[in-house]
C-alpha cells in the first residue's frame, strides 16, 4: 500500500449562538448537534465524507422561514445550508460543512388528494411509496420511477429531478411536478407554478427577489435561445437542474419550476410540492430476455424499445450472479433458468403494459414472436412473468442492482462517480464497448446495468480508495469519461444529479455557464444554499471531484484488517435499504419506530467506522482488547471499570454515543438479511458491547437476562414464586429497577414431566447411534430452545405429537445453552464457550444421520449465523423438515371448514431465510389449505429487546404498526398463526391473546398416526 501522508478528516464546529438563536426566533423542529448525528450525516451514497455543523429537522414551512430569517442575521453570514432529503444521492448533492436541513423526520404529510383533477399535494419530506400507497385506492400513481423509491423523498426527487426506469414513457420529476411551495434565503415563501402572460407579467413587475428571479430567468431564456438549443442535448435524460430549454411550456406558459427541479438545493428550499397523478396500469407483464453476451443484450435493446415496450432494463452478469446469492431471488429463480451449456451474461427486461387483459397477450405476442424470428433470435431463451406479485418482485431485484455491486469481499469494492452517464439510445452499445476498454485497460472489475431505452448507463468501476494510486484513478476515470460522453453526444450526469461533478459544468456550457451563474445569482446572492455545487454566483469556483475528503480517508485511518474484522460495518456504500419507511417491511425497525437516522444500520455502521478510526488514532486494536477480555476472570476490573463509569473525564467519550445508538437494535437480523452489502448491525455489535463493556459498568439486566438460559431450569422449581413475582404490580416494579418488564408467565406444563410420560427420550448420541438405519431415518429430534421449553412447552409437545401422527419416533434434545442472548448483549467469551458444548452435542446428533428440528426460527437460525465457524451440525427450521414428509400429511377433511388460515412470520426467519413462508405454504398446501402469508414488520419483541424496560415503549410502538391491526380484524373463522416464541409472548403482553405456532394447528388437524 503506498502510504497516505496527510488524511483528510473534515472537522466542523458549530457556529457560536446560531441554535440558540433558531429556538428563540422560533424554530420548533429539531436541533442535532452531537458528534453521533454529525458522524451519520457526514456520508451519502456518495465516496465522500463531510462532516456537518448540525443537522434541523423542520417541522413545516415556519420553521423553513426562520432558518431563513436567521441567514439574514449579520452575525451567521458566513453559515451556510444543504437541504437533505433521503441521503442516498451518490454524488455528494447534499454533502456539507455547513447545516443540513433535513425535512424527512417531520415533514412528512400528504396534504391534500384530488382524484378528480389527479393532482396531489406533499411536504417536502413524504417518500414516494408511501404517497403510493395513499394514492392507490384511487387507482392513480406517481409516476417517475427510481430504485431508491422506499426512501427517496419528494422534496429530494424533486432536487435531483429523479427518474429511473420507465422514464421514457413517464419521464423525469419534472415532467410531473405543477407548483413548488420554495422558502428563498431572504424568507420569501411562494408557489412557483407555470404562468400565462398576464400572471407572469403580475409577478415579474413585483421588486424584491422572486420579481428579480423571474426576470432574470425570462431574459436569458429569451435571449439565449439559440445557445440553449445548440448545448442543450435532445436526449430523454436531458440537463437536470437550471433548465433553461424548458421553461417556456409547451403551451408558451413560463415554468420557473423547470430551473428548480434538479437545482439539488442550491437555489430555496423546497417546503410543498404540488405533483400530477397517472392511472395505475391495469395490467403489466414482463419478458425476461437471457443472451450469452452482455453486448448483444445492449444491441437487441434497440429493436425491443422499437417494439413499443413500456420500458427495457439491462443487467450484466455480474450483477445477475449478485442477485441470485441476495434474498429476492428466491422468489424469481424460476424467471432466470440457467441454460444448458452457456452462461447467461446479460438479461433484457421488457415491460409490457395495458388497459386489458386481451390487450395485454397481444403485446406480449408482438414481441415473442419477433423475438422468435429474424435477426432478433440471437437470444437464449426467455420467459413472461405477469401478474402484479411476480412482476414486482422482478423490479425488486432490478432496483436492488446498485446496493448488490457491493456485495462483495475484501477492500476493493465498487463505488460511484461515473455510474450514470446517458448517450442518445442508438450510440450506447459503441459507447458501453470504450466505457468497457477504459476500465478494462486499468485492471479494474465492475458491474453494468441500465436504462437502456434511455441511453443510460449504471456502472461502478471497484476501487480501495485507501490507496492513492486508486484515489487518483478517480480523477482519471472521470476525466476520460467526461470525453467519452461529450464523443457521443451525451452528458456525465443523466440521473443521479451533478453535485461534486459540478467541476465540469463550465466546460459543458461553455458561454451559457455565466448565464447559469446569472439564476444562482438571482435566487442567492450570498451564496448560502448549497454553495459549490452547479453554479456560483460570481467568481467563486465550483467544487472539484478531488477537493472533498474521501471515505477512504478514514477508512485508511482504520485499516483493512480491522475494518473486515467488525462484519460490513465499514462497508456500508450508504445505499439506504435500511431507511424502508414501510411498516410491514421487516427493514429496519428501530429506525421505523424512532425516524432517527442513527438508529438504522446505516447509522450504526457509520458511528462503528468513527469509533473505529478514534481507536486506531489511538493505537489501539480492539482485537487484542476482546481476546485480553477474554482471558481475564469475570469479576477482573470491576474496579476499574466502576471508576471509569463515574469519571467525568469519560463523559464525552464518544463510545457512548455508539452505545446509545446500538442499545436501540433489536438484533433481528433483517440487515443482514435484506441489506443488499449485507451489513449485519447485531455481529458487529454484541463485538463493540463486548469492548465498551471491558471499560464501562454493565446495566443490572445484563447479566440477569444473559443467565437466563441457566437459570430457567432453577426458576421452574420456584414457578409460583416467580410467576408471583411477574405478575404482581409490586414484582413488576422491583423488576423495572433491574431493567426488565412484561415478563411471561410460567405455565403449568413442564415439558420435562409430560416427555417423561409420554415416552419421549432424550437424545443422545449412544442412543441415537444404537438404531438401525431404517430407525434413524423414521426418526427425528426437536432441538427445544429454553425459551420454548420453560415458557411455551405446548409447542414441543404439538412437535412430539405430529411426529407420531405422521409415522416418526419423535426425540428431545437434552437441556442445552444456545447462548443467543450471550452473544446479543456481548458477553462474546461466555457464548463462545457454551456454543462449543452446545455445538459437540448436536454434532455428536447430527453425525448420526438423524434429523435435528429447531422450534423457534430465531434461535434455530443461531446455529447458522452467530455458531458459524464452531459447528458443523445442520438444525432444520420446522418448515424445511416438515416438507421433507409431505407424503405423510393427512388432514381431516373437515379441520379446515369455513376457516382462513393465516401466518405471521419471525422477521429474522423472513429475512435470512427467505424461502420459509413458501415452504409453510406448500406444507398447508398439501392439507387443502391455502395458508395466506400476512405482511407484518417486526412484532417489536425480538428476544429480549422488549423485555428490557428502556425499550418497551419502541417496542409497543412497532407491535401498534402492523401486528396490532392483523390482531384487531381478525375474525373468528381466521386461524392466525405466529412462527416466533417473542411474538406469540409479545400478542400475549399487549392483547391478551394466545396465537398458536403452525405445529400447534397442524397437529390438530392431522389424522391419527399412518404406518408408512
Amino acid at each position: 500500500m503506498i502510504p497516505r501522508l496527510q488524511p483528510k478528516v473534515s472537522i466542523s464546529l458549530p457556529p457560536a449562538g446560531f441554535f440558540e438563536r433558531l429556538i428563540e426566533a422560533g424554530f420548533t423542529g429539531d436541533i442535532e448537534t452531537g458528534a453521533a448525528s454529525r458522524t451519520v450525516f457526514s456520508t451519502d451514497n456518495s465516496i465522500y465524507q463531510v462532516e456537518p455543523a448540525g443537522i434541523l429537522f423542520p417541522r413545516g414551512v415556519e420553521d423553513l422561514q426562520v432558518v431563513a430569517a436567521m441567514l439574514s442575521e449579520p452575525a451567521f453570514r458566513e453559515i451556510c445550508i444543504a437541504p437533505r432529503g433521503g441521503g442516498t444521492g451518490t454524488n455528494g448533492q447534499s454533502l456539507t460543512s455547513g447545516v443540513v436541513v433535513d425535512c424527512s423526520r417531520h415533514m412528512t404529510s400528504i396534504l391534500e388528494i384530488d382524484p378528480v383533477r389527479r393532482v396531489a399535494r406533499v411536504q417536502a419530506g413524504v417518500v414516494k411509496d408511501h404517497l403510493n400507497r395513499a394514492l392507490k385506492p384511487y387507482g392513480l400513481f406517481f409516476a417517475p420511477e427510481l430504485s431508491t423509491s422506499n426512501r427517496a423523498t419528494i422534496g429530494g426527487m424533486i432536487s435531483t429531478d429523479a427518474c429511473g426506469q420507465g422514464s421514457c414513457l413517464y419521464g423525469k420529476t419534472s415532467n410531473h411536478v405543477l407548483g413548488l411551495r420554495i422558502v428563498l434565503t431572504d424568507g420569501s415563501d411562494f408557489w412557483s407554478r407555470p404562468l400565462d402572460a398576464e400572471a407572469f407579467s403580475e409577478i415579474a413587475a413585483h421588486k424584491g427577489r422572486v420579481g428579480e428571479i423571474h426576470r432574470t430567468v425570462d431574459r436569458i431564456a429569451r435571449e439565449k435561445h439559440e445557445r440553449i438549443a445548440e448545448i442543450f442535448p435532445k436526449l430523454n435524460r436531458y440537463m437536470t437542474g437550471y433548465d433553461l430549454a424548458h421553461i417556456r411550456r409547451g403551451d408558451g406558459r413560463f415554468d420557473l419550476n423547470a430551473v428548480l427541479c434538479g437545482s439539488e438545493g442550491t437555489l430555496a428550499m423546497i417546503a410543498e410540492a404540488e405533483v400530477n397523478l397517472l392511472p395505475i396500469p391495469a395490467h403489466a407483464a414482463l419478458i425476461n430476455i437471457r443472451y450469452g453476451d452482455f453486448n448483444t443484450a445492449l444491441e437487441d435493446a434497440r429493436s425491443l424499445v422499437a417494439l413499443n415496450v413500456a420500458s427495457v432494463e439491462t443487467v450484466d452478469e455480474k450483477v445477475l450472479g449478485l442477485a441470485k446469492g441476495d434474498i429476492v431471488w428466491t422468489g424469481i429463480a424460476r424467471f432466470f433458468p440457467d441454460d444448458a451449456g452457456s452462461a447467461t451474461n446479460g438479461i433484457n427486461i421488457a415491460e409490457v403494459l395495458a388497459d386489458d387483459e386481451e390487450e395485454l397477450e397481444r403485446k406480449l405476442a408482438d414481441v415473442t414472436t419477433a423475438l422468435d424470428t429474424g435477426a432478433n433470435a440471437r437470444h437464449a431463451g426467455y420467459t413472461i412473468a405477469r401478474g402484479h406479485a411476480d412482476v414486482e418482485a422482478i423490479w425488486s431485484m432490478r432496483k436492488r442492482a446498485v446496493g448488490l455491486l457491493g456485495n462483495v469481499d475484501g477492500p476493493v469494492r465498487p463505488v460511484a462517480f461515473v455510474e450514470d452517464t446517458a448517450v442518445p439510445p442508438e450510440n450506447l452499445a459503441a459507447y458501453i464497448r470504450e466505457f468497457r476498454a477504459l476500465l478494462d485497460g486499468a485492471g479494474l472489475s465492475y458491474g453494468m446495468f441500465g436504462h437502456v431505452d434511455a441511453g443510460v448507463l449504471h456502472v461502478r468501476p471497484a476501487l480501495d480508495l485507501t490507496r492513492d494510486d486508486h484515489v487518483r484513478l478517480v480523477r482519471d476515470i472521470s476525466d476520460a469519461v467526461v470525453a467519452l460522453t461529450r464523443k457521443y453526444g451525451g452528458v456525465l450526469w443523466g440521473e443521479h444529479g451533478k453535485g461534486v461533478r459540478s467541476e465540469y459544468v463550465p466546460e459543458f456550457f461553455g458561454d451559457l455557464y455565466p448565464s447559469l451563474q446569472e439564476i444562482k445569482r438571482a435566487f442567492d446572492p450570498d451564496n448560502r444554499l448549497n454553495p459549490g455545487k452547479i453554479a456560483t454566483p460570481t467568481v467563486e469556483v465550483l467544487t472539484k471531484i478531488d477537493d472533498l475528503p474521501l471515505r477512504g480517508d478514514i477508512d485508511y485511518i482504520i485499516g483493512n484488517e480491522i475494518r473486515s474484522a467488525f462484519d460490513n460495518a465499514a462497508y456500508c456504500n450508504g445505499n439506504g435499504a435500511c431507511f424502508d419507511f414501510d411498516e410491514t417491511s421487516p427493514m429496519c425497525p428501530s429506525y421505523k419506530a424512532t425516524h432517527d437516522r442513527r438508529f438504522s444500520p446505516k447509522g450504526r455502521a457509520a458511528l462503528m467506522r468513527e469509533w473505529l478510526r478514534l481507536l486506531a488514532e489511538k493505537g489501539i486494536d480492539p482485537r487484542q482488547e476482546a481476546t485480553l477480555l477474554r482471558r481475564s476472570m469475570p469479576l477482573a476490573g470491576l474496579a476499574r471499570r466502576a471508576f471509569n463509569s463515574l469519571n467525568p473525564a469519560n463523559r464525552d467519550d464518544f463510545s457512548h454515543e455508539v452505545r446509545a445508538a446500538m442499545d436501540t437494535c433489536l438484533a433481528c437480523k433483517a440487515c443482514a438479511g435484506q441489506c443488499p452489502v449485507k451489513v449485519s448491525v447485531p455481529a458487529f455489535r454484541s463485538k463493540f458491547l463486548e469492548l465498551y463493556y471491558g471499560r464501562y459498568l454493565r446495566p443490572l439486566k445484563d447479566p440477569l437476562v444473559a443467565a437466563i438460559e441457566t437459570t430457567l431450569p432453577l426458576v421452574r422449581r420456584i414457578r409460583p414464586a416467580y410467576n408471583l413475582v411477574v405478575g404482581t404490580r409490586a414484582g413488576r416494579t422491583m423488576m423495572r429497577v433491574a431493567g426488565l418488564t412484561s415478563l411471561p408467565h410460567l405455565p403449568r406444563t413442564s415439558l420435562a414431566k409430560e416427555a417423561a410420560r409420554l415416552g419421549v427420550p432424550l437424545a443422545t448420541a449412544e442412543v441415537i447411534g444404537a438404531l438401525s438405519p431404517q430407525e434413524r431415518q423414521r426418526s427425528v429430534v426437536f432441538v427445544a430452545d429454553a425459551f420454548t421449553a420453560y415458557f411455551d412447552p405446548d409447542v414441543a409437545l404439538a412437535a412430539i405429537g405430529l411426529a407420531r401422527k405422521i409415522g416418526l419416533t419423535p426425540f428431545l434434545v437434552a437441556s442445552h445453552v444456545n447462548g443467543k442472548a450471550l452473544h446479543v448483549h456481548g458477553y462474546l467469551g461466555r457464548f463462545e464457550a457454551s456454543a462449543k458444548r452446545t455445538a459437540r452435542y448436536l454434532e455428536r446428533l447430527d453425525e448420526t444421520g438423524v434429523a435435528l428440528v429447531g422450534l423457534d426460527p430465531s434461535m434455530t437460525l443461531a446455529f447458522r449465523s452467530e455458531y458459524k465457524g464452531i459447528s458443523k451440525a445442520n438444525v432444520l427450521l420446522p418448515q424445511e423438515w416438515l416438507t421433507t414428509h409431505l407424503d405423510r400429511l393427512a388432514a381431516s377433511p373437515s379441520a379446515a371448514a369455513g376457516k382462513s388460515f393465516r401466518l405471521m412470520a419471525h422477521c429474522t426467519e423472513r429475512t435470512n431465510a427467505p424461502a420459509s413462508v413458501a415452504q409453510w405454504q406448500k406444507i398447508f398446501e398439501g392439507l387443502g389449505i391455502d395458508l395466506q402469508a400476512v405482511q407484518t414488520g417486526c412484532c417489536g419483541m425480538a428476544g429480549t429487546f422488549g423485555h428490557e424496560a428502556r425499550n418497551r415503549p419502541i417496542s409497543e410502538r412497532l407491535y401498534a404498526m402492523s401486528w396490532k391491526p392483523e390482531l384487531d380484524a381478525a375474525g373468528k373463522a381466521d386461524i392466525l398463526m405466529a412462527t416466533g416464541y417473542s411474538c406469540r409472548s409479545q400478542v400475549m403482553e399487549i392483547d391478551n391473546k394466545r396465537i398458536p405456532h403452525p405445529f400447534q394447528v397442524i397437529d390438530r388437524m392431522i389424522l391419527h398416526k399412518r404406518h408408512i
